[in-house]
């Protein structure tokens, strides 16, 4: 069994951590930073998280002006007190730990944003003694780049669950974004995952107020929110997954929220992702697809809550996707008129996305549309839509 050396590097406690050079440590932290996705993830090139030239963790963003750049992500550090049973970091398990300084943070932020590598950086960590001690030298660096560095780039900072209000305000006033996981959708599921963390107090009262905090600060430029749900480590059915991300969504106005497929064999064998209740190893990743494409519905296409429907566990389709689970439930709704039919309608046809809805409302203003591939709607596409409209 590893036995790392005894001090950690930024707090001189017991922690179990390893003195090595910085670049070895970046190694390390940013492989480690894999697992939270509540910057970046999506179903485009542009938006997806690749590995830069060194092997680091890359992950895009959307600039203001339009456009994408991407994040430089690491971890500050992945030593953690906390016993998240489904997370493989989590305080019993037996990894190779280490911690950056937040100079040492800074340092390689500047040389990646210098070279015009990245426009800037997500910055998560593990709890190092205690919440407020690990916010502290988040927002260390933070002030560091800001006060220093001048530093006008993208910052997406960590909030760690049961900070303090006083850290968490820092927080937001130095981020362009932050974010809270909320991992489960309720505090049911969420007390089979730690026996340590208080989901009302710990996550729920933190989103809250960066809610509150993020409205606060439009003189300045909103805050940005996300959050993001470990799907399949407790036995959470998607319907509250998907009740709750209306909650985020319309009533505390977060930006996005993200899913993350609990991977086997990584966390505590005594959790309910472990037994396995429902679902095959290889269908977690078919219903975390499943949940984004919801949500995009939910974001892109104007569905409410009573639009998705379930099977008899409470999940997704496995088999069709949300939208098409729709439309077949409801016959009476088609077929949509391509050369009348409003925005709203022609987006709930399968096959057809923002992209495609703008082409015909575009095209349609000039000449009258005959076949959808007049306009450049082809193949599995034009064949999915097809049974759906009428030209």
């Amino acid at each position: 069994m590893f036995k790392p050396a005894l001090i950690c590097v930024i707090c001189g406690q017991k922690k179990g951590v390893v003195f090595m050079e910085t670049l070895k440590k970046l190694q390390i932290l940013s492989e480690d930073s894999q697992y939270d996705l509540a910057c970046a993830c999506g179903t485009s090139k542009d938006d997806r998280r690749h590995r830069g030239g060194d092997g680091k963790w890359l992950y895009p963003v959307t600039l203001p002006q339009g456009g994408h750049s991407v994040l430089f992500k690491t971890l500050l550090s992945n030593v953690c007190r906390n016993d998240c049973k489904y997370c493989p970091l989590r305080a019993e398990s037996n990894v190779r730990r280490c911690s950056l300084t937040p100079e040492e943070t800074v340092k390689t932020l500047m040389e990646y944003y210098r070279k015009g590598t990245v426009f800037g950086m997500f910055l998560s960590s593990g709890v190092i003694d205690n919440p407020d001690f690990t916010m502290d030298r988040i927002n260390a660096v933070a002030k560091i780049l800001r006060r220093k560095h001048r530093f006008n780039g993208y910052l997406h900072l960590k909030i760690i669950p049961g900070a303090s209000d006083a850290a968490i305000a820092e927080t937001v006033s130095l981020a362009n974004a932050v974010s809270v996981n909320i991992e489960a959708p309720g505090e049911k599921y969420f007390r089979k995952l730690s026996d340590e963390k208080d989901y009302l107090k710990d996550i729920i009262r933190p989103i809250k107020l960066i809610s509150r905090l993020s409205d606060e600060s439009r003189k300045r430029g909103k805050v940005k929110l996300s959050t993001q749900f470990i799907v399949g480590a407790s036995d959470e059915p998607d319907s509250e997954i998907v009740k709750y991300s209306f909650g985020l969504y319309k009533r505390l106005n977060f930006n996005r929220v993200y899913f993350s497929a609990y991977q086997s064999g990584l966390g505590n064998l005594n959790i309910p992702g472990e037994k396995r209740f429902f679902l095959r190893n290889e269908d977690f990743f078919v219903r975390e697809h499943r949940l984004y494409q919801a949500d995009f519905l939910i974001r892109q296409y104007g569905f409410s809550e009573n639009d998705f429907s379930y099977e008899n566990n409470g999940n997704l389709s496995l088999e069709k996707d949300p939208k098409q689970v729709w439309a077949d439930k409801h016959p009476e709704f088609f077929p949509v008129r391509i050369n009348s039919s409003d925005k709203e309608a022609l987006l709930r046809v399968p096959g057809l996305g923002p992209t495609s809805v703008r082409k015909i409302l575009k095209a349609r203003k000039i000449h009258e549309i005959k076949n959808l591939e007049d306009i450049g709607i082809k193949g599995k596409l034009k064949q999915k839509a097809s049974g759906y409209i009428c030209c």
